[in-house]
């Protein structure tokens, strides 16, 4: 089977991480290729924040658990996040932050790196708190918040696959 079609099947979100961090060479190609993602007419609105500090993981996870209600870590102990924010003013904002995160993700698992879409980045970056980190990081305030790609080394064995919804495919 081709190897990028492998990536695309076998490429699972994963909820547990160990605590070692991923190697420099890897996160590199990761971001290559989010910088690769398609974006409407390749006008590449997203930007990629990368965080590995600790301290800052563990202050947007708490923002992060706070819109949902809860007081867990819903970054899973991941070493490493990547938010990916988008520019409102490109009406493909969405759609571009979105094949980011997704090449984010596949690239990760092509390089034995696991991964997960966590939400709630458009309600953080949205929020006080989220807007003084922007303006900390020297971003602009308008840039609304697509996704946080967790990246690191699962703790325990890749989830199993969900089964495929009937109908998933319709041929007209």
């Amino acid at each position: 089977m081709n190897e990028t079609v492998k990536t695309l099947l076998e490429r699972r979100s994963v909820r547990k991480y160990k605590r070692e961090q991923i190697k420099d060479e890897e996160l590199e190609l990761i971001l290559r290729a989010g910088e690769f993602a398609p974006t409407g007419m390749g006008a590449q609105s997203p930007v990629m924040v990368v965080v590995q500090d600790s301290v800052t993981i563990a202050h947007l996870s708490k923002l992060n658990a706070q819109v949902m209600g809860s007081s867990g870590d819903p970054f899973y102990g991941a070493p490493t996040v990547v938010i990916v924010l988008a520019d409102p003013a490109r009406h493909t904002y969405i759609e571009d932050g979105s094949l980011v995160m997704g090449n984010l993700m596949n690239a990760a698992f092509a390089l034995g790196v696991d991964s997960c879409w966590i939400h709630r980045a458009r309600e953080v970056f949205a929020s006080a708190e989220g807007k003084a980190l922007l303006r900390a990081w020297g971003l602009d305030e308008s840039l609304v918040g697509i996704g946080n790609c967790i990246l690191g080394y699962r703790d325990g064995d890749l989830p199993a696959p969900k089964p495929r919804k009937e109908n998933y495919i319709v041929r007209v």
